[in-house]
């Protein structure tokens, strides 16, 4: 048996319109109409586009407020890639992050430390903000947390 020998037994095959077969069965036109774009061959129509007509999404004006250009560039790291990358006694701030290549160094963020993970290391945090369940394993494990402003 071969790709091509194949047979789809799933559905019946659907038979294709007979256009521009004489008057009885859309002959002339085929459904497409008179002229323009629409009846001609290779039409592909694009949304938003209205044949040279001021599109409708600049016509309607500019409303409301995007908080996006006023909020600052952060950095979320977990517990569990901090337990994977540092050692006992080390300090996690945003250039040890760059010497480990975790973060870029074109990136100038506010750092927040998230809880997913353990963390079983005794680690000096200088970071902007940091979640409630990271607060609590870092007190857990013994380590000091100082938060940057």
């Amino acid at each position: 048996m071969k790709l091509h020998e194949l047979k789809n037994t799933s559905r019946k095959d659907k038979k294709p319109k007979r256009l521009g077969r004489g008057i009885g069965s859309r002959g002339k036109m085929c459904g497409r109409g008179m002229k323009g774009a629409k009846a001609r061959s290779g039409y592909k129509r694009r949304t938003g586009r209205e044949g040279g007509q001021l599109p409708v999404f600049k016509r309607v004006p500019i409303r409301g407020f995007t908080r996006g250009a006023f909020l600052e560039d952060s950095f979320a790291i977990n517990l569990a890639i901090i337990e994977r990358y540092f050692e006992k006694g080390e300090v996690v701030n945003l250039e040890s992050l760059r010497a480990k290549k975790l973060i870029s160094k074109k990136q100038t963020p506010i750092l927040k430390v998230l809880g997913n993970g353990e963390l079983t290391k005794v680690l000096t945090f200088e970071v902007h903000e940091v979640s409630k369940s990271a607060e609590d394993k870092i007190a857990k494990a013994k380590g000091t947390l100082k938060l940057l402003k």
